[in-house]
């Protein structure tokens, strides 16, 4: 195993659900009560056997460690100034930017590469970061006709611009210099929605890594919404005192309309994706007023979350992401969603499989929709010959066949069938 550097924490947990925090199941750190960010840390309740978070800063060489930890107290304080301090209360104030009329499902679109037609979708979701060029700080593109042809979405599409995205690419982000003008020129493309980078809210590090993750979410959703961007604030958390915090906020800001989570990662993972789908739903209870939502992933909790906010909106990757990998989505009979091969010819391009993907994918969440759509998985093309007795033709070798598709072509009486073993 290789080592780890020595800026990062050298201590190995080998059952990761051991530090998701649970105020219910477990006590409270025993060092706790007398850290000088209890109140607003509400404490580590873990079965890890932790004295506190700073037990998760392991590094060998604290001098350079890239969290935001106390053990190396100048960049600590750097970080802890460049956010204006950990508490939301020093965020500025925005004017509401309303809430757009968003549909159920919207399909992730991350490039143009491998197709020649527009998509005919009339809602698309793209990534904040294939918007702007993170080395220079400049848009792509300069005007709605460039956006369209970028992506090869219809010129009119209703557009949701997603700040989920990797660690690196959302640093970058945070890095540039002069955000504000930068989501300028995105509110004069007519964008609908963007939603803020998912500073990661991670379990293995100090909790005051957490907190500045959380207050830079909230400083970021502010500079969108300031440039008159209907924007979604996402509300990443760790701990229940989290929600909480996020909870007062969203109360106490009206202009806070519109919410953002990601479950395609670890908050989509096991048993935790119902502990956080409690939180989010007890939010919005007691908030008080009506909250939409827009997530990633998580799609099989929509229908619990429709009955606690006023309008949920998936933004769908899957559809994008297997076209790219030469995968047909089809229904069982039991409306189960799979995904079967489907080779295409070098070169070819992949619209129709997209179309047919996206609609698929909607599908299944709409039940009017599955019993129309639903369809046996694909089988390959392969080269046919004409039977010499004139009946109808088959495919020529047995190695030819996509043998998860053929499955469903089976005949129940496969008289006069030879077969072959693979060469």
């Amino acid at each position: 195993m290789s080592r780890r550097p020595s800026h990062e924490p050298s201590r190995h947990f080998p059952q990761p659900q051991r530090l998701w925090d649970d105020a219910a199941r477990h006590a409270l750190s025993l060092g706790c009560p007398t850290c000088l960010e209890r109140d607003r840390c509400g404490g580590v309740h873990t079965a890890a056997g932790v004295v506190d978070c700073r037990d998760f800063c392991s590094c060998q060489d604290k001098t350079k460690c890239d969290m935001v930890c106390r053990f190396n107290p100048r960049a600590f304080v750097a970080r802890t100034q460049e956010v204006g301090g950990l508490g939301f209360d020093t965020a500025p104030r925005a004017a509401a930017n309303g809430v757009p009329n968003l549909p159920a499902v919207v399909p992730f679109v991350d490039h143009r590469y491998g197709r020649e037609a527009i998509l005919d979708e009339p809602a698309v979701a793209i990534s904040l970061y294939e918007l702007v060029n993170l080395a220079t700080g400049n848009p792509h593109v300069a005007s709605r006709a460039e956006l369209a042809a970028r992506f090869l979405i219809p010129v009119d599409a209703t557009i949701i611009v997603s700040g989920v995205d990797k660690d690196g690419l959302i640093e970058r982000w945070w890095e540039l210099k002069d955000r504000p003008s930068i989501l300028a020129a995105l509110q004069a493309l007519g964008i609908a929605l963007v939603t803020t980078p998912n500073y990661s809210v991670l379990t293995d590090v100090p909790r005051t890594d957490n907190l500045h993750a959380m207050k830079r979410i909230l400083l970021v959703w502010t500079e969108m919404a300031r440039v008159g961007l209907p924007a979604a604030l996402h509300v990443n958390g760790r701990t229940q005192h989290d929600y909480a915090r996020w909870t007062e906020l969203i109360g106490d800001r009206p202009e806070i309309e519109i919410l953002a989570f990601e479950f395609a990662t670890g908050c989509g993972r096991g048993e935790r994706i119902n502990w956080h789908v409690a939180q989010l739903c007890a939010l919005a209870d007691r908030v008080g007023r009506p909250l939409a939502l827009v997530i990633r992933g998580g799609g099989r909790k929509l229908d619990m979350l429709r009955r606690h906010f006023s309008n949920v909106t998936l933004v769908e990757t899957d559809a994008f992401s297997r076209t790219i990998r030469r995968r047909r989505a089809y229904l069982t009979e039991s409306d189960r969603l799979k995904w079967a091969k489907f080779p295409t010819p070098v070169g070819a391009p992949i619209d129709d499989l997209l179309a047919h993907n996206v609609a698929l994918v909607r599908a299944s969440y709409d039940t009017s929709a599955r019993t129309a759509l639903r369809l046996r998985p694909p089988t390959r093309r392969v080269r046919r010959t004409a039977h010499r007795d004139s009946e109808t033709v088959q495919p020529s070798l047995l190695r030819q066949l996509h043998l998860p598709g053929e499955a469903w072509g089976v005949a129940p009486e496969p008289q006069g069938v030879v077969t072959a073993s693979k060469a």
